[in-house]
């Protein structure tokens, strides 16, 4: 059984990774239905916690059921860090998360993320702040390094359990990468097979199928994975992995009729999380995945992708129920 502290995680976590505009509650829910074993809300900034920022609070919300989960925060001031793990601790999560790791440019302008990779020192400093600011179990999320010629996540990962880190996850590109390219975890492996780790270390990038969860798990010994991209529409890749790890065996795809039953309640939750506005905007990244595979479905993608209001949107879901 792996452990985050207390927080029994599972005997292999098959974790959502946090993905601004993407995970949030409704959608965090939908994952944990179909076997998610820990979740993490998109990331919040620091300042934004500080000022009581609507947008920082609403993303702290979660529902009983979306337990164990974390709140990610990130920023580039330790102290507004310290201030915002308390603000994070009311909110009552299982655990406190560090984006170490986002590589989008205006997070990283601004000194957060994964410009830490850039001030190892810093990163460790503030890590250390937050763990001791807070009776809540804290985890660290971070790439291999700036770019290839520092990757340094073997001695950083060290240095974050020293600091009082207890789970780190980490992706297998650099910031200067991107999400380009193919995901190297070999270094993942070098993190987990130090002989001086003791904590979960979790594998993120490039997981879309259970073999290739399996493969990952069994060459590189990760204590668990995270899915990101691949999870974007499909919440079932959380059945389909499991079941593979478990038995090997690869489940059959949900029908259209079942698409469509689960996109309708994905839509209904989130229109009572933020409203209509913000729905239409956010759930056309998850119209391809829930419909990857259908034949026919590119011109009914374009039409909800373009909808102006959620009443074109059931007009557009109703002429694909015919697929």
């Amino acid at each position: 059984m792996v452990r985050i502290g207390q927080i029994k995680a599972g005997e292999f976590p098959v974790i959502l990774a946090p993905m601004e505009d993407v995970t949030d509650s409704p959608f965090r829910s939908i994952c944990k239905d179909f076997g998610a074993d820990m979740l993490i809300t998109e990331f919040v900034a620091s300042e934004g916690l500080i000022r009581d920022a609507w947008k920082s609070r609403m993303k702290m919300q979660f529902e009983p059921k979306e337990r164990p989960i974390g709140i990610q925060i990130f920023g580039a001031n330790i102290d507004s860090m310290i201030q915002a793990a308390e603000a994070a601790e009311k909110a009552d999560p299982d655990f406190i998360d560090l984006n170490f790791g986002c590589p989008v440019r205006k997070i990283v302008m601004k000194g957060g993320g994964a410009a830490l990779l850039q001030d190892i020192p810093k990163m460790i400093a503030m890590a250390g702040a937050v763990v001791k600011s807070t009776k809540l179990p804290v985890t660290a999320k971070t790439r291999l390094g700036w770019d290839e010629k520092h990757l340094e996540i073997v001695d950083v990962a060290e240095r974050l359990q020293d600091a009082g880190i207890q789970a780190i996850s980490i992706h297998g590109r650099t910031r200067t990468q991107l999400y380009g390219g193919k995901a190297d975890w070999t270094l993942i492996g070098e993190v987990k097979n130090n002989p001086r780790m003791h904590i979960p270390v979790f594998g993120n990038g490039d997981i879309d199928s259970g073999p290739k969860a399996k493969e990952m798990r069994d060459r590189y010994g990760v204590d668990g994975i995270l899915i990101g991209r691949a999870a974007v529409g499909n919440p079932w890749i959380f059945t389909e992995v499991k079941t593979f790890l478990e038995s090997g065996g690869v489940p059959a795809p949900p029908s259209v009729s079942e698409r469509l039953k689960l996109l309708l309640s994905h839509l209904e939750k989130s229109l009572a999380y933020k409203g209509e506005r913000a729905t239409l905007f956010e759930m056309r990244k998850m119209y391809t995945g829930y419909f990857k595979g259908i034949a026919g479905f590119k011109p009914y993608r374009i039409k909800l992708v373009t909808a102006v209001s959620m009443q074109e949107v059931n007009s557009v879901l109703r002429e694909i129920h015919y697929l």
